[in-house]
């Protein structure tokens, strides 16, 4: 029977493994246990001048199930290797928007969000043959109207957050000010960056200008379209 301790442990190697190590790890949950302490909590590192290692506390263990979107008291409960949370599979989290913004990032009129994606290296090595590196991607959940058909509020983006500039013509998870965008993004000579939705019928053009807080947050990847039957 292992402690509670242990358990977090062990559940904490899962996910290093999913994510491909511990630099991933860290990327993926944006730091919010620091690399240090991860690694030290992962090693069974002793305290210094004390003969007890540093452990996982609540605060902690919370923290990283928030950012991970996994349920409250998933790091404390005991799993079996038949379990699908094996070295072979990674764990895509939902972005999480109340990182680096502080107060939070706004997407409006998201109904409801995706907490996570856990798939194999197979199924990354088919559908997505080019990233940044697997701990680099996220899910964000489609919001808003002005990207249909492309695709509808609720459906899964898939989103890889390294790539964090304007890489050519692409669709584009980005912020201005507080508030988020799903949007195609086009660089028109002697212009800058012109900010295009699928919905044209709907929502016009517009343009990044120099005095906007903008900043890229990752390139959408790879998108579903949902159908109701």
């Amino acid at each position: 029977m292992f402690t509670a301790y242990e358990t977090r442990r062990i559940n904490l190697n899962h996910l290093i493994d999913q994510f491909g190590g511990v630099k991933a790890f860290c990327a993926a949950t944006e730091d919010v246990v620091k690399y240090a302490q991860i690694i030290q909590i992962k090693n069974i590192t002793n305290r210094a001048g004390r003969n007890s290692p540093y452990n996982m506390g609540d605060l902690t263990a919370r923290k990283i199930e928030s950012v991970l979107g996994l349920e409250v008291g998933w790091l404390d409960t005991p799993r079996q290797n038949s379990e699908p949370n094996t070295p072979n599979q990674r764990l895509i989290p939902q972005y999480a928007t109340g990182g680096s913004m502080g107060s939070g990032l706004l997407l409006r009129d998201q109904p409801g969000t995706i907490a996570s994606w856990s798939v194999d290296s197979t199924w990354l090595a088919k559908n997505l043959p080019s990233h940044s590196g697997a701990g680099n991607l996220c899910i964000v959940t489609g919001f808003g109207s002005s990207m249909e058909p492309l695709f509808h509020p609720g459906d899964p983006l898939l989103v890889d957050r390294g790539v964090r500039s304007f890489m050519g013509d692409a669709v584009y998870f980005f912020r201005v000010g507080e508030e988020g965008f799903v949007k195609s993004l086009q660089s028109i000579p002697a212009q800058g960056l012109r900010v295009i939705s699928a919905n044209r019928e709907h929502f016009d053009a517009w343009s990044i200008t120099p005095e906007m807080d903008f900043e890229i947050l990752g390139r959408v990847l790879k998108v579903w379209c949902s159908r109701e039957f």
